[in-house]
């Protein structure tokens, strides 16, 4: 990853009109690392080995990631870092333990 916080790795996407997708300083990559490593679980765990991607549309495709993310990983898919909930349970106990509004 260091060659992506490298100035002249950003002033070369600057130069093409591409925003970096990392915080403004461009030297903290980390920023993303959660988000990259969902993307990473969704891919090993739907995509590799299971579909042939490249012989499907569009559409099959869309509905493929839309079904896991949408059934499986809000509401099924146990997430360590939410105390071994899935992310819709983790916001429902959260939003059941706040006070209700009068």
């Amino acid at each position: 990853g260091s060659q992506y916080t490298s100035k002249e790795y950003r002033d070369a996407i600057k130069k093409c009109g591409v925003v970096q997708s990392m915080n403004s300083d461009g030297g903290r990559c980390h920023d993303n690392a959660r988000c990259e490593s969902m993307w990473a679980r969704f891919k090993t765990e739907l995509l590799y080995d299971r579909y042939d991607t490249k012989s499907m549309t569009v559409k099959e495709l869309k509905t493929v990631i839309w079904r896991y993310f949408m059934s499986y990983w809000n509401n099924r898919r146990i997430c360590s870092a939410n105390g071994g909930l899935p992310p819709a349970a983790k916001r429902r106990k959260y939003y059941d333990s706040q006070p209700v509004a009068a």
